[in-house]
């Protein structure tokens, strides 16, 4: 089995240029984005342009009966309930499912709803993709974190890894993605929720004060969360983390103000409410957390 049809779902930062880079390795029209016809309507009006280069995308609408080999959900979370009622046309016996949404939740709802075999898991990291209108730009893809659910090789990773190694796709096989998907929550839990919260940037929470203190906080809760889930989460976790937020670029923003900016509901259900609820069944203290979560909700809110 060969990949050779792509449906995306979402055509934020990652879909465009996930799908700019596969299209340029497949036949014209082999990667499709699927989307609600008023959204291909505005597309026909407002091309989408990477690093300054047009994009010829396919579009199909939801319903399209044309499954693909691989599909790849980029779009926010609070979308997923809808999007899976609508995908089922693109999903075919041997279809591959990716999701790069962030948090340890969306694949489980996606393996519920099409089999826990050809769901893999996956962490986004490393890139550094911005978007202004339809225009998105980046130096750096990043890499993508892939495996399964046990660790263990299946035909839809060997698959996908074939066709990533053909495509010169950069990705890095893990044999413990829950373990790689539970640190990236971690991350996310800190400094996303921080960065929004003190509305700053990340120099304000590369430097001493509240904002670092409080992100470190909501990182030791959700490590604490993640070893009552049984992963192997340890004080690395979050040392590693503080050293890769100091290197970071001191001017950029996370996601999360970037929604609150724009007057969009945020992904804080993934992050603290994820945090919060687990530790609720453990019976573990999530303060930062709780503070946290109900800050950006009165943010969202106002």
């Amino acid at each position: 089995m060969d990949i050779r049809k792509i449906s995306i779902v979402g055509s934020g930062t990652l879909g465009i240029m996930y799908g700019r880079f596969l299209s340029r390795h497949l036949p014209a029209g082999s990667v499709r984005f699927v989307a609600d016809e008023n959204l291909i309507e505005t597309y026909k009006n407002t091309p989408i342009t990477c690093n300054g280069t047009p994009c010829d995308f396919t579009f199909i609408p939801f319903g399209t009966d044309d499954p693909a080999d691989l599909v790849i959900f980029a779009m926010r979370f609070g979308e997923l309930d809808d999007v899976i009622r609508r995908i089922g046309s693109q999903v075919g016996k041997n279809t591959v499912i990716l999701s790069l949404i962030n948090g340890i939740t969306s694949q489980d709802m996606l393996s519920r709803a099409f089999g826990n075999d050809r769901v893999l898991l996956c962490t986004v990291q490393g890139m550094d993709v911005s978007r202004t209108g339809n225009d998105i730009t980046y130096t750096d893809m990043g890499i993508l974190n892939i495996g399964t659910h046990d660790g263990l090789p299946t035909d839809f990773i060997k698959m996908l890894t074939s066709f990533f190694d053909s495509a010169g796709f950069p990705y890095n096989l893990s044999t413990d993605m829950k373990k790689s998907l539970w640190e990236r929550l971690v991350f996310n839990t800190g400094i996303c929720q921080a960065v929004a919260v003190y509305e700053t940037d990340y120099d304000g929470v590369k430097r001493e004060g509240e904002p670092r203190q409080i992100m470190i906080s909501a990182m030791e809760e959700a490590v604490s969360v993640g070893q009552a889930e049984g992963i192997a989460l340890d004080d690395h976790t979050i040392a590693d983390w503080l050293t890769f937020i100091d290197g970071l670029d001191g001017v950029s923003i996370s996601s999360m103000r970037r929604d609150l900016r724009a007057g969009r509901p945020t992904e804080v259900e993934l992050f603290s409410g994820t945090i919060r609820s687990l530790g609720k069944k453990h019976g573990i203290p999530t303060p930062t957390n709780d503070f946290l979560y109900d800050r950006i909700k009165e943010m969202e809110n106002g």
